[in-house]
C-alpha cells in the first residue's frame, strides 16, 4: 500500500489512469496486530495467500457466513491482470486460489468483476482455469491477437473493452503486439505506464 501511495506511483500510475481524481493526501491503513478482526461478534479472518496479481496478497474470510472477500485473487468474468506475471508466479496464483477454495466459501467477492454478476464461488475455478488457458496459449501463440480470438477459449466474444489486461501480458511475453490500428481503439479504457500498470 505504501509503495502504491508513493508520490512516484501516484504520478506514474494512478494519476495517469485517473487524471484529476486522485487526492494529493492519502490515508494509509494501519497494519493489523493480529489476523482476526471482531465485527459485532463475527470473526473476520485475514488470510495471507501470497502472490496473485501482485505480491503479498490476502483475502478476508468470514467463517460464520461462509464469505470470502477474495480481492484481487479471483476475478469475476473480466480479464486477469497478468502483465507482471511469469510462469512461476502464475503457479503461485493457482496455489493461492487453492487456499481460498479450501475455506469452502458459499460466496466469493472479487474486486475486479462485472457489476451485474453474482458472487458465486465458481469464480475461483474460473480464475484458475483462465491462468491455465493463458499458460497454454503463451506456449503455442506468436502474436498478441491470437489469445483473444473467440476460438482460443479465453475470450467468448470480441469485446475491445476487455482485452487490455490480456494484451499487456501478451506484449510482455514477447509476442508480436497488436498492429497500430488495433493497439488503442477509440474509447479503449486503459492507460499503460512504463511499468505496464493499467486501469479500467
Amino acid at each position: 500500500m505504501r509503495r502504491n501511495a508513493s508520490p512516484e506511483a501516484l504520478l506514474a500510475a494512478w494519476e495517469a489512469g485517473f487524471p484529476g481524481q486522485i487526492p494529493h493526501k492519502l490515508v494509509i491503513a494501519e497494519e493489523l496486530e493480529r489476523n482476526v478482526i471482531d465485527l459485532e461478534g463475527h470473526e473476520l479472518v485475514v488470510v495471507e495467500i501470497g502472490h496473485t496479481d501482485e505480491d503479498h496478497t490476502t483475502c478476508l474470510h468470514v467463517p460464520s457466513i461462509g464469505l470470502v472477500v477474495a480481492g484481487d485473487a479471483a476475478y469475476n468474468d473480466v480479464h486477469l491482470y497478468l502483465a507482471e506475471s511469469d510462469p512461476q508466479t502464475r503457479k503461485e496464483w493457482i496455489a493461492a486460489l487453492d487456499a481460498i477454495e479450501s475455506l469452502e466459501p458459499r460466496a466469493a467477492v472479487a474486486t475486479h468483476k462485472r457489476p451485474e454478476n453474482d458472487d458465486d464461488p465458481r469464480i475461483i475455478e474460473e480464475t484458475r482455469q483462465y491462468i491455465r488457458d493463458f499458460d497454454r496459449l503463451a506456449q503455442t501463440t506468436s502474436t498478441a491477437q491470437e489469445p483473444l480470438r473467440p476460438d482460443a477459449g479465453v475470450v467468448s466474444e470480441p469485446d475491445q473493452s476487455r482485452v487490455g489486461a490480456m494484451e499487456l501480458r501478451a506484449r510482455r511475453q514477447s509476442l508480436t503486439p497488436f498492429p497500430p490500428t488495433l493497439s488503442q481503439p477509440q474509447g479503449f479504457p486503459w492507460k499503460a505506464t512504463k511499468r505496464s500498470h493499467y486501469a479500467f
